[in-house]
């Protein structure tokens, strides 16, 4: 079966197409700057890359180029072959636990839930409609980001605000990153054999780190928003609510001002002044004093979690897996948080780390011998998990 895996987001397309089972990979590629001057596309079909400018003036075209392309560069004969498309849909409230065939009424409903991701449900339902347009007969999936987290307890997820908001608003914590989380998780029960107990960092722009009981979500430090959590590359994370209020008055701002600069400009970006996790190395090893401070800010954040969810964990934490960008290629980020980690047991076989970088190809384990929790770094694949979703919803 040809598959299609899509991420639609408010300005971008990002695709993959899948032979299933196989999940032998076709083609890949992104529709960038949609709706925006400079827009264009990158593609890959093997070991050919392709990239251009193009006039793309909203989703649907979009995924109507996206399908030409397919056809021009001779991955599928006729849109006929494309049985299924997976959508990854960021935010599905507290109405799913799972991802779900498409129909109208799931349609409403991920409308209904938009207020909640503003930039994101929205977009995602346009590539869902031009889709349902351009390939009618193909078995469309909603895969939701929410949706792995929904095993958390009312306990957990709760916020001690006056309960009728969540009754009123479904004002509650959701946790994001989902299907990343869902996919190591999968591959850590393949590996260990056993439906795990884990801790999680998913460490990118935006970072997750997750508690996981017996292959299942028991906790997340994303919130009601991404902006929740731990410090990101230009994300706050936890703070004090109080001061939005104070600085908004210091500085005679909207609250438009303020969410920007939280979102936008805070985390890494706000202390250091840079994001890429890249640069951030760079300026780190030649002691950069800001970024010093941010690094050991960060990190701090990191272990702060772990901590927290190896209580929860009752202590019995079979692996700590880094995924996503920085967690699979940044060494420096990973040395910085297990040594922090010692008191725990911890430690770190500095070559492994050192030489574990996964756009290279390397995975594995980074923690000494004598460590009393093994800590890995694995490769996630969303993409892969909205495929296999569909796939299995579908066949």
């Amino acid at each position: 079966m040809k598959l299609l895996s899509v991420n639609a987001g408010s300005s971008t397309l990002k695709f993959r197409l899948y032979e299933m089972p196989e999940e032998c990979l076709l083609m890949k590629g992104q529709y960038e700057r949609i709706g925006l001057e400079g827009s264009c596309y990158s593609l890959k079909v093997g070991e050919e890359k392709i990239s251009s400018f193009a006039d793309i003036y909203s989703h649907k075209e979009a995924v109507k180029l996206l399908l030409e392309h397919l056809l021009e560069y001779k991955v599928v004969s006729s849109l006929n072959e494309i049985k299924a498309v997976g959508h990854r849909i960021v935010h599905g409230g507290n109405k799913y636990s799972k991802s779900i065939k498409i129909d109208e009424r799931v349609l409403l409903e991920v409308e209904s839930i938009s207020p909640l991701a503003p930039l994101h449900n929205p977009a995602a339902l346009k590539g869902i409609r031009a889709f349902l347009d351009a390939i009618p007969n193909a078995c469309n999936v909603a895969c939701f980001d929410t949706a792995f987290h929904q095993t958390m307890d009312e306990e957990t997820y709760l916020y001690p605000v006056p309960y009728e908001w969540y009754v009123k608003y479904d004002v509650r914590k959701y946790g994001f990153h989902g299907l990343s989380h869902k996919y190591i998780t999968e591959q850590m029960s393949k590996i260990l054999g056993k439906s795990p107990n884990l801790i999680i960092c998913h460490i990118g722009s935006g970072c997750s780190i997750t508690a996981i009981r017996e292959g299942k979500s028991i906790d997340t430090s994303m919130g009601f928003t991404p902006n929740a959590g731990i410090m990101m590359g230009t994300r706050s994370g936890d703070i004090d609510y109080s001061l939005i209020n104070y600085v908004m008055k210091k500085e005679e701002r909207s609250l438009d001002w303020i969410e920007k600069k939280l979102n936008f400009e805070s985390g890494l970006q706000g202390v250091a002044g840079m994001s890429d996790l890249r640069d951030i190395d760079r300026a780190y090893e030649a002691n950069e004093q800001k970024v010093v401070l941010a690094i050991g800010m960060y990190t701090q954040k990191i272990v702060d979690y772990i901590a927290k969810y190896y209580v929860k964990l009752d202590g019995k934490v079979d692996a700590i897996c880094f995924t996503a960008g920085g967690g699979e290629n940044d060494s420096i980020i990973r040395a910085n948080v297990i040594q922090k980690l010692s008191c725990l047991g911890i430690t770190l076989n500095e070559e492994k780390n050192n030489d574990t970088i996964v756009r290279k190809g390397v995975e594995g384990i980074i923690s000494g011998d004598d460590s009393k929790i093994p800590v890995y770094v694995l490769g996630t694949d969303e993409e892969l998990m909205i495929a296999r979703d569909t796939y299995n919803l579908c066949k």
